[in-house]
């Protein structure tokens, strides 16, 4: 697996070609504010190595998953979400909504959220 995609956004973003707001970095995990933010506080934990998405993590890769995890929570408690709440979610894959290829965390929260899934989901057919 390499190490860094060049025409991947993230891998720009963990690079420092193209700035972003940090919030925390780590050895392993970059987290920064996300520029579309879909609560008034989003935030975007990624690990610093080019990996697809969740699907494409393997028994190697569990160390990195909980410093994936452990950052995003300290990045939430940093921004003020610890006590109130936060939501935690990757997305895998386009139908999930995953925009970027490179695996990412979304840390969200400060306000009340809505439901996570789509309401109609009986009447739809995979």
């Amino acid at each position: 697996m390499s190490m860094t995609d060049p025409d991947c956004l993230f891998c720009k973003i963990v690079a420092g070609d193209i700035p972003t707001a940090k919030v925390l970095e780590t050895d392993d995990v970059l987290v920064f504010r996300d520029i579309t933010p879909q609560a008034p506080v989003h935030l975007l934990a990624v690990p610093m190595r080019h990996i697809r998405s969740m699907a494409d993590m393997g028994p190697d890769d569990s160390n990195l998953l909980g410093d994936l995890i452990g950052a995003a929570n300290e990045a939430a408690g940093a921004s003020g979400l610890g006590e109130r709440g936060y939501r935690m979610a990757s997305n895998v894959g386009e139908e999930a909504g995953q925009t970027v290829l490179h695996l990412h965390l979304h840390i969200m929260g400060g306000a009340p959220l809505g439901p996570l899934a789509m309401t109609d989901h009986l009447d739809r057919t995979p």
